[in-house]
């Protein structure tokens, strides 16, 4: 049996997604700055995409901005807003994407001043810390929406508030959160927000960067034509934009399966309960209906995820984008836990497609695997 719980990494593809792209592929493959049917044909799949993730952000079309992937529309935000101001200082938290933390770093060793704000055993982010922490020359923060390794859902609306009272723009990172938690930004005080089709069934190499009517647009990254109202140059990716429109219109019309995933994942959770010797992370907090990660104390996470693959079932210690790293996950370290306490941390992420079969499956493979890893772990 083959079990996929590796979603915050990256989900399967919608069928009806591949099919909305295919043709824009092979008949509709002109460019969408071309005058020509071709173009004008492409350029009208790409706009009622647009419209499409607008309607469901609550926004309007103009707001949106296209991207190669969620990271670009970060980088986007992060030094843009800081290559427009030319200094300054910039506030984001501990339990950041990397690429947020990675790049407000390399800011940091560049002349901006940062902060980053501490979280609480559940992860979340005190909007009396953020409050304390702005200063005067204080241009950006950023506080993601949900995060990617232990599901933690942040109160948008009271950091926001703190931001907007201070006269100071607020971006988030909701590559996890959208598809996966109703968001209306017409009613979030959210100046500027990321997102990525690939986590909500939709093709890689696709994101978008919105910017809040009446905001100050950052320095673009990408200089060139004048793709995008000339707020990002490059040819864009038209069939991956369009599978990004179906992506959140199926989104819509499914509610994202919501109470059935956390049906599974209470029954996941109850069923890890009977393992000795474990922690259910952030359990207290409000979560993504899909995420639970769990601490298997005295063993290290690369060994779990070994044993589980070799039962076909796909897991993860943390971020994707922190795999290669034998580190222990900055997220974990966060909550307070040491170093030997956060190498055991297992992450399962679930979708619409996980079945009550699979699982089952996890449950019968997952507590002989940790029995007989402890018997001959070091730790």
């Amino acid at each position: 049996m083959q079990v996929y719980l590796d979603n915050n990494a990256t989900t399967r593809t919608a069928p009806e997604v591949v099919s909305a792209m295919l043709p824009f592929f092979t008949e509709i493959y002109g460019n969408a700055s071309s005058f020509h049917r071709f173009g004008q044909q492409a350029a009208k799949g790409m706009g009622s995409a647009r419209q499409s993730v607008a309607d469901f952000l609550g926004v309007t079309a103009d707001e949106i901005v296209f991207t190669g992937s969620g990271s670009e529309s970060d980088n986007y935000f992060l030094k843009g807003v800081a290559a427009r101001a030319g200094g300054g200082h910039l506030i984001t938290s501990a339990v950041e994407h990397p690429a947020i933390l990675r790049t407000a770093r390399f800011l940091a060793k560049n002349g901006f001043e940062l902060t980053e704000l501490p979280v609480d055993g559940q992860g979340v982010v005190s909007p009396d810390d953020l409050k304390g922490a702005l200063r005067k020359d204080t241009i950006l923060v950023s506080v993601m929406h949900a995060n990617n390794e232990i599901g933690t859902v942040q109160d948008l609306g009271a950091l926001g508030a703190v931001c907007r009272e201070a006269g100071v723009p607020f971006h988030t990172d909701a590559v996890q959160a959208v598809g996966k938690l109703p968001i209306n930004l017409r009613e979030l005080p959210v100046d500027f927000l990321s997102a990525s089709a690939h986590k909500l069934h939709g093709p890689k190499g696709v994101g978008l960067a919105y910017l809040r009517r009446g905001s100050k647009a950052p320095f673009n990254l990408i200089h060139g034509g004048h793709h995008e109202k000339r707020r990002r140059a490059s040819t864009e990716n038209v069939p991956g934009i369009v599978g990004f429109g179906k992506a959140v219109q199926l989104t819509s019309e499914e509610n994202y399966h919501r109470e059935s995933i956390l049906r599974l994942r209470a029954k996941l959770e109850e069923g890890i309960s009977d393992i000795p010797e474990i922690t259910i992370l952030a359990r207290g907090a409000e979560r993504l209906p899909n995420t639970s990660n769990v601490l298997f104390h005295r063993l290290e996470g690369e060994s779990i995820v070994m044993s589980l693959d070799f039962e076909g079932i796909a897991v993860s210690t943390g971020s994707a984008c922190s795999s290669g790293s034998l580190e222990p996950s900055h997220v974990i370290l966060a909550l307070g836990f040491d170093h030997a306490h956060a190498q055991g941390s297992i992450r399962f992420s679930l979708s619409r497609y996980t079945t009550r079969e699979e699982i089952d499956y996890t449950l019968e493979k997952l507590p002989p695997i940790i029995h007989r890893l402890r018997n001959i772990s070091a730790l």
